[in-house]
């Protein structure tokens, strides 16, 4: 039997316990992981009781009041509390999924709440994103031309064109989709992942855009598109209820009619 040993510091262990000081009963407990590498230790998962009555509805509310009043060292990233930026996405009872999103009361039993799956971390529950962000630039989101444009006017749409894009531009790049993809968890350094692909597809569908040639030809590759395997973990989890799926197949079908 083959056996195997987990990485140096990789383990994750047992941690703090923080209990409400109230006697209130409807409180509710959250696990959160911790890692902070500068200790040179394990990971480990803290408990804290949240007085229910004091905190807003949503995950998010609980970490902020968690941060502000219990501990000051938890470390995570948050920003527009609407779901809009995509900065607070982690893995949630489960799921990946923004804890601005994510209601309290739908989690059954303790929350339990990670950093996204298969990216390395930078504390607690913020990840790496260094590689995520740099596939996406290696598809150059933005519009590209060769016409001249003729200063002053813009570069029109009709309704039809437009609604194509519909689906697509509503992506705010939070990542839960490529890190639920186990296609993405063994090839992330070549496969470019549901968000970077739905990315893609958008500017390769967009009427403005006059380099489609180009696009499709730099994702013609074995990796950068074809590990795409059409699991389905991408749509299932996307918070913004995006199909990503999709938008990947229309690419393959893009692929394949200009053979």
């Amino acid at each position: 039997m083959v056996e195997f040993t987990l990485p140096k510091n990789s383990k994750i262990v047992k941690g703090k316990v923080h209990k409400q000081s109230s006697k209130n009963n409807n409180t509710k407990s959250f696990e959160i992981y911790r890692y902070e590498p500068e200790l040179g230790s394990n990971p480990r998962v803290d408990k804290f009781e949240i007085d229910m009555d004091k905190c807003g509805a949503m995950v998010l509310d609980a970490l902020i009041k968690i941060k502000n009043e219990v501990d000051s060292t938890l470390t995570f990233r948050r920003s527009c509390r609407e779901g809009i930026c995509g900065s607070c996405a982690m893995n949630i009872d489960g799921t990946n999924t923004l804890a601005c999103l994510k209601p309290i009361d739908s989690i059954k039993g303790a929350v339990k709440i990670y950093p996204l799956p298969h990216m390395n971390v930078v504390k607690d529950l913020v990840p790496d994103l260094n590689l995520f962000y740099t596939q996406l630039k290696s598809i150059k989101p933005w519009i590209q031309t060769d016409s001249v444009h003729v200063k002053g006017k813009e570069r029109l749409q009709s309704p039809e064109e437009r609604d194509k894009l519909d689906g697509l531009y509503e992506c705010i790049l939070c990542a839960c989709c490529s890190t639920s993809c186990p296609s993405y968890w063994w090839n992330g350094d070549k496969y470019l992942g549901p968000a970077i692909l739905l990315q893609a597809y958008r500017w390769i569908i967009d009427s403005r855009d006059e380099n489609t040639k180009e696009r499709l030809d730099e994702l013609e590759d074995d990796f950068k598109l074809y590990r795409c395997h059409t699991i389905m973990n991408c749509t299932k989890t996307c918070p913004k209820g995006l199909n990503p799926a999709k938008a990947i197949s229309k690419i393959k079908n893009m692929m394949t009619s200009r053979i």
